[in-house]
């Protein structure tokens, strides 16, 4: 069997989608499992809409999520350029010889003409284009010119049913009739997507051609194409196909590209880590097993066949996909976990810099005794900063939160003046000291339930309801610092 070479051939236009990273991650997946090629190709022929800004967060998108590719812009290889629009000259030799083997033709008929046809001869005016020009004489097409007609060129499609077998959905039958004659070149020349894609499959001797299943109706036309460029020498073989299920967002609605969940950055700038949602969109139409959620990159690629991807529509959980993260954060080891928050605390203003390697050693030193603390409560690296910040600024600087001011007890204020009396004595300030001195005086010897007794305290060191655990907290800070917040809410009571 030939070496599989998949594409990703996205346009260069808008924000990286995660339906689109999905058909990519799917793509590089069944290469890598495979030992095959994976081929990066832009389609940038729409003038109008690609920019290189688009491409460039492409570009960014793919090397975030450690997608890597064989050939393409960036690295060359034998069948460049990688670029739709450096390739006019390949597409317009390939069209010259579909019309020469008669594969296509020139076609004269306007829309306005094709649907008074079909009223004339009772027929849906909708129906589309009726094979009116297949068999123009030279002499009725040099009327036409004579009339200042550019025609389109037109592919011929057959008398009988299409049939593929989809590595996903199975044997698919496009019966005889149901597709007309399509247009392949503009009357300006331009060749139009529904040639130019397959030519350039053909030309990078693309084998397995992996995609949405929003494409599947042109499947009929490229496989017409591909069927010519094969007897025409251009092609070595028609490609297997498959038809990746679509993701579906809200209710039975597709993933909108104005959606925020569909922008693939949003995601990363929460505080996904990359290979946290890579492993979810890896299960968005296919698993590595039964219950079973979680896997690394390396895992994905040594499991994936694309034969095992599921048809159904897929529809994209931010909560799942929040969870799988989370397990991936538990995952890391804890020193890799503190240099990926750094630049969430540092965009925050919690921290000098936003590199864990520019850090100071007071700044280090808090975060790595942090760290332990939160791991196994964050979803997302971008809480960090509402979980660590009180630790990385002074007394004065903590702003209790309003929610956090609503709940205090009304007791709050015996509750602060209790705990300074104690903390103030103890000499050792360890989290199971300070736990075993406020719980004798606090809950036995004052009554106050533990939930109640510990809330004050935690409002006061972190001005927040949520922290991480208050002893290991006040023991990062130290006594000082730990009884001034505690005196600053005491004294705004």
């Amino acid at each position: 069997m030939s070496k599989v070479r998949v594409r990703f051939s996205p346009s260069p236009t808008g924000l990286p989608h995660v339906g689109m990273v999905r058909t990519a991650l799917f793509n590089w997946a069944y290469a890598r499992h495979t030992g095959g090629e994976m081929v990066f190709r832009i389609e940038d022929t729409d003038a109008e809409r690609d920019s290189q800004e688009s491409y460039e967060m492409l570009l960014d998108a793919m090397s975030w999520m450690g997608i890597d590719y064989d050939e393409g812009p960036e690295i060359g290889g034998p069948y460049g350029p990688y670029r739709q629009s450096q390739r006019h000259d390949l597409h317009a030799q390939v069209v010259a010889k579909l019309v020469e083997g008669g594969y296509a033709y020139e076609s004269f008929s306007t829309p306005d003409e094709i649907e008074a046809r079909h009223r004339a001869a009772g027929r849906d005016p909708k129906l589309g284009y009726d094979g009116f020009d297949r068999s123009l004489t030279d002499e009725q097409k040099a009327a036409f010119r004579a009339e200042g007609r550019e025609p389109v060129l037109r592919m011929r499609m057959p008398d009988e049913d299409i049939t593929i077998e989809d590595l996903i959905r199975g044997t698919v039958t496009f019966p005889a009739g149901t597709v007309p004659d399509y247009v392949i070149v503009r009357a300006n020349g331009i060749p139009l997507y529904t040639l130019v894609n397959p030519v350039d499959d053909a030309l990078m001797k693309i084998t397995h051609v992996l995609r949405g299943e929003d494409l599947l109706s042109s499947t009929p036309r490229q496989i017409v194409l591909w069927r010519a460029m094969v007897e025409l020498g251009i092609a070595d073989a028609v490609p297997s196909y498959a038809h990746m299920p679509m993701v579906l967002g809200e209710g039975t609605k597709k993933l909108s590209k104005r959606d925020p969940e569909s922008n693939l950055f949003h995601h990363r700038d929460r505080g996904f880590l990359p290979e946290g949602l890579l492993n979810y969109l890896a299960l968005l139409g296919w698993s590595i097993g039964p219950d079973r959620d979680v896997f690394s990159p390396a895992e994905l690629v040594a499991a994936f066949d694309i034969a095992d991807v599921n048809p159904n529509p897929a529809r994209f959980d931010l909560k799942k996909a929040e969870a799988i993260n989370a397990e991936h954060m538990r995952a890391l080891p804890v020193g890799d976990l503190a240099a990926r928050v750094v630049p969430y605390l540092h965009a925050a203003g919690f921290l000098s810099s936003d590199s864990a390697q520019s850090l100071t050693p007071h700044e280090e030193q808090t975060l790595a005794e942090a760290m332990p603390l939160v791991q196994t409560r964050m979803n997302l690296l971008g809480e960090a900063p509402g979980m660590l910040g009180f630790l990385f600024i002074g007394a004065s600087e903590v702003v209790v939160e309003d929610a956090a001011r609503a709940k205090l007890p009304d007791n709050a204020a015996d509750v602060l003046d209790a705990a300074i009396a104690v903390l103030e004595g103890l000499t050792d300030f360890s989290p199971a000291a300070q736990q075993e001195a406020l719980t004798a005086k606090l809950v036995e010897e004052m009554g106050i339930k533990p939930r109640f007794a510990f809330g004050p305290l935690r409002v006061a060191v972190t001005g927040r309801l949520v922290s991480p655990p208050l002893f290991e907290s006040m023991e990062i800070l130290g006594q000082d610092e730990s009884l001034t917040r505690l005196r600053n809410l005491r004294a705004s009571l």
